[in-house]
């Protein structure tokens, strides 16, 4: 009978052919994150899930419209989808926003698009434009709010 011990190597010893690897792979990927500047667009989407009002009060001012309930019909509430899909723009640390997202009503779909400056803690909207898409023989553009 032999008494000679198994040496078992370390976690390391054992690991590091994948774990170096996959560590380079995980710092490409956050260095290539950083340097694309999708950074930024993520805190832009952020920026507009927690900012809801600017939505919610561009939204009243389109339902109050008379030309749009006509074409549109009664208008859903946005969801969080709608802002994902949609373009969003941020600038002037964060004072001015350039927004586009879609808008769906009983009759029909659109677009929404929204550019406000923040003064004093409130939206000032230089533009609301309701683009109707669906259906096709409404297809037009509506003013709602433009720049005085």
């Amino acid at each position: 009978m032999n008494d000679n011990l198994i040496e078992q190597k370390s976690w390391w010893g054992s690991n590091w052919k994948w774990l170096v690897p996959v560590s380079g792979i995980i710092l490409f990927v956050i260095a290539m994150f950083f340097s694309s500047g999708m950074d930024g667009i993520t805190t832009d989407l952020v920026q507009a899930y927690a900012d809801t009002e600017l939505y919610e009060n561009a939204l009243e001012k389109v339902k109050s419209d008379k030309r749009v309930t006509e074409l549109l019909g009664g208008i859903k509430p946005i969801d969080n989808l709608a802002i994902l899909e949609g373009f969003l723009e941020y600038s002037n640390d964060n004072k001015t926003v350039n927004s586009s997202i879609r808008i769906v009503g009983d009759k029909g779909k659109a677009s929404l698009d929204i550019s406000a400056d923040k003064l004093n803690g409130e939206w000032n909207y230089t533009k609301i434009n309701v683009r109707i898409k669906k259906p096709p023989e409404k297809k037009q553009t509506i003013e709602i709010v433009t720049a005085e």
